[in-house]
């Protein structure tokens, strides 16, 4: 049954995330580099889990606005619609990482830990609130 893979975009590494077959819940899944290692995993994934759909994080500006990184994301989007063929829908990510952050430091997990995990758990936070708001009519 078709998933939906949610992503993080890191400067230099990028958290995926994994919706379950049904589209209710979300788990976050790896990081991976940038390059070869994100493009191998995504791959990977569209093949062994049947990712169908991807939703990538758009870091706008706490006042909404596209700055040089929303523009930096919009131009990833094209490239993983462009390789993968696969629809990707951006899903606003203002504070996903503070979330994150907040959610892993109540967990007791030591700064190492912490920061070995962040963009994972901020994918799924990515992911589930756009999986949420599937399930919620406007």
């Amino acid at each position: 049954m078709p998933r939906t893979l949610g992503i993080d975009l890191g400067d230099r590494w990028i958290g995926l995330a994994l919706g379950d077959p049904t589209g209710t819940y979300a788990r976050p899944l790896e990081v991976v580099g940038r390059g070869d290692a994100f493009w191998k995993a995504i791959e990977r994934l569209v093949t062994d889990e049947e990712v169908d759909r991807i939703v990538l994080g758009l870091p706008l500006n706490m006042d909404g606005s596209a700055g040089p990184r929303a523009k930096e994301a919009l131009a990833f989007k094209a490239e993983i619609e462009r390789r993968s063929g696969l629809p990707v829908d951006t899903w606003d990510e203002r504070l996903t990482t503070v979330q994150a952050e907040a959610f892993l430091r109540s967990s007791g997990l030591s700064g190492s830990k912490r920061a070995q995990r962040v963009d994972k758990v901020a994918a799924q936070i990515i992911l589930q609130s756009y999986l949420d708001r599937q399930k919620t009519p406007p």
